[in-house]
């Protein structure tokens, strides 16, 4: 009997979807497929293939009204938000403008005698492993420009949320999109594993832990497949004496807080110079006693469930273990709170980066502030971390911002604003964040390979 994929709502336990996975040999077959339909897929016009992919785009956009209850349902995000697609769309969109340009010969010199110039080559079969906290847009970034750019794709998505990959390939081939070019795959990560050591593929983007991007390198290791990786984060603020106060409350502990928490660049460590802490963490508590835990299915719902028990229970883990060791908790425990996926959020002061809940990944509505003294101490906080995904600096004076971000060993600098994926840059991180580069030029850079020209006009 075929192994069950179940995604468990955390809404109340239940088994929402389950999906058998594909055998070994089925997945193999799968894969010869792509790699068959690829050469064709590539020999079509560029903009044929944006028209494709961007009226795939545009079919999600079609089922909206279904996809975003069914969110709710497999990872607990309130309805009220609405869904994905304004991003989703967002990130297409700006893939396929840009393509043109940015798949475009690089021409380095021609004359009587030579031409030479470098091509953009798609990489062949690209692997998509997606996560399930924004299961759309993180799948998107990948997916439109690899197809775009001639790749292509087999989707694998979180069992958390088991329908979506199923869903954006059931809209790209009503687009027009030929079913062996985008593939949605239920598998274990055993098949996974073993089609990535059987060199199945020719580029792999994964997006998750750590500890699954170590075996995706793993399963990689002497076949020479590339691998994208975007991993865990630890993601700070830094609120500076000249910032504006309410502007910086209301982002900062937005991004700690929406979705739960469960965020990849969500902000989980905030450091506030001394003459504002006070304020900060005044506005900041009054802020999150107003949320409304509850059924993310009902509109006047703020802030859901977790995903799935075991990620709140780590949350709890950590905040627990802070307070034993001297932390300060704000928030009362709110009478929605079950011991279970419903959690109440929390803010921590008097936290130190000796407690786990200020060192590693909470990926959970809890956020630990600290008072700083000036910009060298902020920076050395911002920098004791393992990992490096975003950074999130509020100031007036921009020069300072820009003096501050070049020390932060960070992929993304922000100034005024927080969580946020501009797809115009390149989403990229360092330290245990991972490695690679999406969206942006450098997106399409990434899901190609370069053949250099040397043509010689004459012999003699």
């Amino acid at each position: 009997m075929s192994q069950m994929l179940k995604c468990i709502s955390p809404i109340d336990g239940s088994v929402f979807a389950e999906r058998p996975v594909l055998s070994l040999q089925d997945a193999k077959s799968a894969a010869k497929t792509a790699r068959k339909a690829q050469a064709a897929w590539a020999a079509r016009p560029l903009q044929e293939r944006i028209a494709l992919v961007m009226a795939g785009v545009a079919k999600v956009g079609e089922m909206n009204n279904e996809i975003v209850p069914e969110l709710a349902q497999m990872m607990g995000r309130p309805v009220r938000y609405g869904g994905e697609f304004g991003g989703f769309n967002e990130r297409a969109s700006h893939m396929a403008s840009i393509a043109q340009e940015a798949l475009a010969d690089i021409m380095v010199g021609e004359d009587a005698t030579f031409k030479r110039y470098i091509k953009r080559l798609p990489h062949g079969v690209v692997l998509v492993v997606a996560p399930w906290n924004y299961p759309y847009m993180t799948a998107i970034n990948t997916v439109a420009p690899a197809l775009i750019a001639g790749n292509t794709v087999m989707l694998k998505h979180s069992t958390q949320t088991l329908l979506v990959g199923e869903r954006m390939v059931k809209a790209f081939q009503a687009a027009g999109v030929p079913e062996d070019v985008f593939q949605n795959l239920f598998l274990s990560h055993d098949t996974t594993s073993a089609l990535i050591a059987d060199n199945a593929f020719d580029f792999i983007n994964f997006t998750g832990s750590v500890g699954g991007g170590q075996t995706m390198e793993r399963a990689a290791a002497g076949t020479f497949t590339g691998v994208s990786t975007e991993l865990g984060g630890k993601d700070p603020g830094y609120v500076m004496p000249d910032a504006d106060l309410d502007a910086a409350v209301d982002t900062l502990i937005d991004g700690a807080m929406f979705n739960s928490g469960q965020c990849c660049c969500g902000i989980e460590r905030i450091y506030v110079h001394e003459s504002l802490f006070d304020a900060f963490v005044e506005k900041a508590v009054a802020i999150v006693n107003s949320y409304k835990l509850g059924n993310p299915l009902n509109q006047e719902t703020t802030i859901g469930p977790m995903a799935n028990v075991r990620f709140a229970k780590e949350v709890r883990d950590q905040i627990a273990e802070a307070v034993e060791a001297g932390a300060k908790a704000h928030i009362e425990t709110f009478a929605q709170d079950d011991g279970g996926a419903y959690l109440t959020p929390q803010i921590l002061t008097n936290v130190t980066h000796d407690m786990r809940v200020m060192r590693e990944e909470s990926f959970g509505p809890v956020v630990g502030i600290m008072s700083v003294n000036d910009d060298e101490e902020a920076i050395a906080r911002m920098n004791d971390s393992d990992f490096g995904l975003t950074a999130s600096l509020w100031t007036k004076d921009i020069d300072r911002a820009i003096a501050v971000g070049d020390r932060i060993e960070t992929g993304t600098v922000f100034m005024n604003r927080a969580d946020y994926l501009d797809p115009g840059l390149c989403w990229t991180g360092c330290k245990q964040t991972g490695r690679g580069g999406g969206l942006s030029v450098i997106g399409y850079q990434n899901l190609t390979r370069p053949k250099s020209y040397h043509l010689k006009k004459v012999t003699q």
